[in-house]
């Protein structure tokens, strides 16, 4: 079984960026931890500052893998295009935000790809992640 784990703009930077909201610790560490706690289960993972490839990687996994672990960053608020894109595919989508996006900024409490994901796990911290795979497995 294949999940793709994919994020978004600026999520190269956690452990470095605002640690007061997203944690110390780097996503290439929790990956490693995250691919030990599923051994019978293949994760990849992907992240990339430009929409245009988050949407071609999900056009890639979305026909052919069991799952989606999507953290879309700031374009969760922003992007049509992306939406439209988990939307276009047959793989399930679960949208994670690291922070709980309802307490932050209005312009933060609306995702555009909600609505086209099976689930959407705020606020939770890293941990979103490790729980948006064990649903995905469920």
């Amino acid at each position: 079984m294949k999940i793709l784990i994919l994020n978004g703009p600026n999520l190269n930077l956690l452990g470095q960026r605002e640690p007061e909201i997203y944690g110390r610790q780097s996503f290439e560490t929790f990956f490693e931890a995250l691919q030990l706690e599923f051994p019978g289960v293949t994760l990849h993972y992907f992240q990339s500052n430009h929409e245009g490839e988050l949407i071609d990687k999900l056009h890639e996994a979305g026909f052919s893998y069991a799952g989606i672990v999507l953290n879309p960053g700031g374009l969760a608020h922003t992007s049509v295009a992306l939406a439209d894109a988990v939307s276009a595919i047959e793989t399930p989508v679960v949208e994670v935000h690291i922070s709980n996006i309802y307490a932050r900024e209005p312009f933060r409490h609306h995702s555009y790809l909600s609505a086209s994901c099976v689930g959407c796990i705020a606020g939770l911290g890293i941990k979103g992640y490790e729980l948006a795979v064990e649903y995905l497995l469920s």
